[in-house]
């Protein structure tokens, strides 16, 4: 097909400017970007090429497990003859990095561990489907714990990731290298999946933003599944506007998942420019409590005073049961990992110990070698709590208490629009600080995971930096399906901070 003069010339000032274009990106949101692919001054097939350039520079860093090379240029190719014809979709320019649990046709599908080392997926998650619909550019499968269990990305079977910010810090995780991959600016955005803080907490670790929707907003057909009743797919990006665009594309019911919400989606991306005065935000004083880092408290009492200022109404409220979140995080969680991943058995795909001598040693050698520490650990807790004689005791004693997390929240927002909290206690620690420590890597996440619990959505985002200058980043919890106000007071939050 002949190519029309306007294509051409872009093609040739990609070919004669690069260097110089490519330097113009960095740091750009898919807004900004947009409005230069639109003018013509860039093409697809640049900013891919910039982007690798970027993954080549950071591989230190260790964001990605695959790089999607020629795949990515074909596509950017074939999105410049759309934007030259004016039949683009509304992500045409975006490129964006898929988190390794998400399926992506012909392509490893690995979750970070071995046994699913050289996996090839057979079919598209529905959100890669529905990004590809309009026009984004997969460029990648990022670095994660493996099968999503960790909270530093240090758990992953190729090496931990390594936070842009320090490379000698965690970047946070599971969805470590997604998060890593948008503030080294190796891609415009990310998806990840966040089953008790795996999105938020990376982000503000590494400076990003990092959106978990409510349970259901998301399909979760094609996420390969560690807690089925936690689990939720959602953006990492730069800023608030472009993860709000992005949760309008992939958000929508889904028949192939039994759990989709039949929910309406809004318009996310242009529900902003508005103020929060008249807002009323709850302040959890569990959340305030003993354990928070000096500095993190000094910046979220910024971001209070700020919005404040611009006529926010703040109110004390309490979840007088989060002192048993992560217990019961753990229970459930652990529970259904136990139940999912006893699918990874060497028979049906994946890894498979060939020296074994019948079929129950094929089993358990396969699963012995195929699987990390950390996902052992798990599984053995997992099936201790569903087993005869405990079961009551824990798995279903973690129910109740879970109903009861809900509750609290439930309560909460009879009073406010939305509640506002660290996204995790301190900045990012140390390689290897917590490794040998599970139950202090845990605690984490213990501003995070209630959320999960409950089902609410909650973004991440950047609200300063410590003295070591660490990305700092504060959370903003909305009620079911209320996704509106969250983006609105995190975009206010970032745009006037």
């Amino acid at each position: 097909m002949r190519k029309s003069p306007r294509l051409n010339q872009a093609k040739r000032k990609s070919r004669d400017s690069v260097s110089e274009n490519a330097l113009e990106v960095t740091g750009l949101c898919f807004g900004d970007i947009k409005k230069e692919l639109t003018r013509g001054r860039w093409t697809c097939e640049q900013l891919v090429q910039h982007y690798l350039n970027k993954i080549n520079e950071g591989s230190h860093l260790n964001a990605f497990i695959s790089v999607l090379r020629e795949r990515a240029l074909i596509k950017a190719n074939a999105i410049d003859e759309k934007i030259a014809s004016n039949k683009s979709g509304k992500l045409a320019g975006l490129i964006i990095a898929l988190k390794d649990n998400l399926a992506l046709k012909g392509e490893k599908l690995t979750c970070g561990s071995h046994i699913l080392e050289n996996f090839i997926s057979p079919y598209n998650a529905t959100v890669v489907r529905k990004l590809e619909s309009e026009d984004a550019i997969i460029i990648g499968k990022t670095n994660m714990d493996e099968f999503a269990m960790g909270s530093s990305n240090e758990n992953s079977y190729f090496g931990p990731a390594n936070n842009p910010a320090d490379s000698s810090r965690v970047p946070g995780g599971s969805s470590g290298g997604s998060c890593v991959s948008v503030a080294a600016d190796m891609g415009t955005a990310a998806l990840g999946s966040d089953t008790g803080g795996s999105i938020r907490q990376p982000a503000a670790f590494c400076g990003v933003v990092g959106l978990k929707p409510t349970y259901g907003r998301v399909s979760r057909f094609g996420l390969v599944a560690f807690a089925s009743s936690l689990d939720q797919i959602g953006p990492i990006s730069k800023t608030v506007e472009d993860a709000a665009l992005l949760l309008e594309v992939i958000s929508g019911h889904d028949e192939r998942d039994a759990t989709s919400a039949p929910v309406p989606v809004s318009e996310f991306s242009k529900i902003f420019r508005k103020d929060v005065e008249g807002f009323k935000i709850g302040l959890p004083k569990e959340y305030f409590a003993r354990g928070l880092d000096a500095e993190v408290r000094k910046s979220i009492e910024k971001t209070i005073g700020l919005l404040k200022e611009s006529g926010a109404v703040f109110l004390d409220i309490e979840l007088p049961h989060t002192d048993y979140a992560i217990a019961t995080y753990y229970v459930l969680a652990n529970a259904e990992a136990s139940s999912n991943l006893a699918r990874f058995d060497g028979v049906r795909y994946g890894f498979r110990a060939n020296e074994a001598m019948n079929l129950q040693e094929m089993y358990m050698q396969t699963r012995n070698q195929g699987f990390g520490e950390e996902v052992k650990r798990r599984i053995m807790l997992g099936t201790y709590v569903l087993s005869a004689g405990y079961y009551e005791a824990y798995y279903q004693k973690a129910q109740k208490v879970r109903t009861l997390i809900k509750q609290d929240f439930e309560r909460a927002f009879q009073r406010c629009d939305c509640l506002l909290t660290p996204t995790a206690p301190t900045t990012a620690f140390k390689l290897g600080e917590k490794l040998n420590n599970p139950l202090t890597m845990y605690l984490s996440d213990i501003y995070t995971v209630s959320v999960n619990l409950a089902g609410l959505p909650a973004i991440s985002v950047p609200c300063g930096f410590d003295s070591s200058n660490l990305p700092i980043g504060v959370q903003v919890i909305g009620k079911h399906f209320d996704e509106e106000k969250v983006l609105r007071v995190g975009d206010f939050i970032e745009k006037n901070l």
